[in-house]
């Protein structure tokens, strides 16, 4: 039985530690937090309820397959979990709005047909074609196998862009995101969808490689599920499910230094000095001092998504006065009228004068005091704090009327309803996570020549593993949940693993 410190109590690392355990490993977890569960928080007040991070989930079968690995209970017996539909409802700067059914393929081509005009629910079905091709040569890779060692033939897009003559003129094919909403969707509205998905996983859609079509693909292939009570009852489950496999957490301990000795990790130091020995050591945290998170195992340095630069999220948080209208969508994204201005803002550091804006008003009696209100949860990608002050009390209570200004085309007369609100920036995400600047991973994608990659599970120091958003495959729940099963294959099968099955 091998002794195994985790660092964090985040999603990425509890998997690991539950399927480390399972495996007949002594883990224990030290969190200098007071809770479990990392991003996946939850606010509460005067009967409303709020996830402060992710709030749907998508690709489900990923925890579904931690519960059978670690257990007799399937997920489903731990947390209600459906199929929000519409998935999305999207409202465009012209006016027009549209609901897009869950994982329906029929179904969101005759939406944007009605909604946009004949044909372009086919072009986006067909643009949706290649992003399956692009999934097809890459989830592998990507999702289930260690990064591998020659991570740089991962550089290639593989996504298959459609080659266009034009006279006089080279051919063109779209290499980024932005070009395949001018190139192939050729509608602004299709491309201010694509934008958008990119947007949210705070991908920049003029720079993110055209294999980020993958991204709208796994959402409408694979559907988006609400958990009830909240996200935060999902991490719920996890974590107790690490207590019935006798995982041992110890919260309030901050970890200050990783134990070395002859080119191995020993364990770990606290803050107050404790050192616990361990035979691995699982770092589930943001990039930082103690991890070299930017190398690889054979120390070779790479760009990397996860650098502090990447942007966060800003989240107001509102208990609204008045029932849910019956008929409302679970999430209405609001598209910014100028996506491009809106990325170049965000990306250079400043505040984008008019957001992309997700609002999501989840039916669920779980999260209002009565039928009578409603929690009602607005987010925005943002630039990081550091470029922006995010600790500027009026700067952000600025910012959240912007967001409630926008919001008010899918909650009417929203302004009017507010009974309070609370918000929540990069600075409150930097505090609670570590990650620099309140930074939000992004998931890993091929293409790039390897800058959309995150730092393997594996280090150059021998016992030390990486775990969660800011190691490989990325950020996202589901992402988070891969890393864990990564990490443990690792440890447990050693170099003979090549990948989850």
């Amino acid at each position: 039985m091998a002794r195994i410190a985790v660092i964090g109590a985040g999603m990425g690392a509890m998997a690991a530690a539950a399927r480390l355990a399972v495996a007949g490993q002594r883990v224990t977890v030290y969190e200098r937090a007071a809770t479990y569960g990392g991003s996946v928080g939850r606010f509460e007040r005067d009967g409303f309820v709020f996830d402060t991070g992710p709030g749907l989930l998508h690709l489900p079968a990923v925890y579904r397959d931690l519960f059978v690995k670690t257990g007799k209970e399937p997920l489903e017996s731990r947390v209600r979990l459906g199929q929000v539909d519409p998935a999305s409802r999207h409202v465009f700067a012209d006016g027009t709005d549209v609901r897009l059914p869950n994982a329906s393929r029929g179904g969101v081509v005759s939406a944007l047909d009605t909604a946009l005009g004949a044909g372009a629910g086919e072009r986006w079905a067909e643009f949706l074609g290649r992003a399956r091709d692009a999934w097809d040569r890459s989830r592998r890779p990507l999702l289930e196998e260690p990064l591998w060692a020659d991570w740089r033939v991962l550089g290639r897009d593989p996504y298959p862009a459609v080659r266009q003559r034009r006279l006089l003129r080279g051919a063109r094919r779209a290499t980024t995101v932005a070009e395949i909403g001018a190139f192939e969707l050729a509608d602004p509205r299709l491309a201010a969808l694509l934008d958008g998905y990119a947007l949210s996983y705070g991908l920049d859609p003029r720079h993110a490689p055209a294999s980020a079509a993958l991204l709208p693909y796994l959402e409408q292939t694979f559907g988006s599920w609400y958990v009830g009570g909240g996200m935060r009852e999902l991490a719920r489950a996890v974590y107790e499910r690490c207590l019935a496999r006798r995982v041992e957490f110890v919260f309030g301990a901050e970890v200050t230094r990783i134990v070395e000795k002859d080119g191995a990790a020993t364990g770990i130091e606290l803050a107050d000095g404790t050192v616990a020995e361990a035979d691995h050591v699982v770092a589930g945290i943001a990039p930082g001092p103690l991890v070299e998170w930017r190398l690889d195992a054979d120390g070779d340095v790479r760009p990397s998504a996860g650098q502090a630069t990447a942007p966060g999220r800003f989240t107001v948080l509102l208990a609204l006065r008045g029932a849910r209208d019956p008929g409302a969508a679970h999430r209405t994204v609001v598209h910014s009228p100028d996506g491009s201005a809106e990325a170049a803002e965000i990306f250079a550091g400043r505040t984008a004068a008019r957001p992309t804006v997700t609002v999501l008003r989840p039916d669920d009696t779980a999260t209002r005091p009565d039928d009578g209100h409603e929690a009602v949860t607005l987010t925005a990608t943002v630039a990081p704090h550091g470029p922006v002050d995010w600790s500027d009390a009026a700067l952000r209570e600025r910012y959240a009327d912007v967001l409630v200004a926008a919001a008010g085309s899918a909650v009417p007369e929203i302004a009017e309803r507010i009974v309070w609100r609370e918000v929540r920036t990069p600075a409150d995400t930097a505090a609670l996570t570590g990650a620099e600047g309140g930074s939000v991973p992004a998931p890993a994608l091929a293409g790039a020549e390897g800058r959309m990659l995150l730092p393997a599970n594996s280090t150059r120091l021998s016992g030390l593993y990486r775990a969660g958003g800011w190691a490989h495959p990325g950020g996202g729940l589901a992402h988070a949940g891969m890393s864990g099963a990564l990490v443990a294959g690792l440890i447990v099968e050693g170099a003979d693993f090549r990948g989850s099955r």
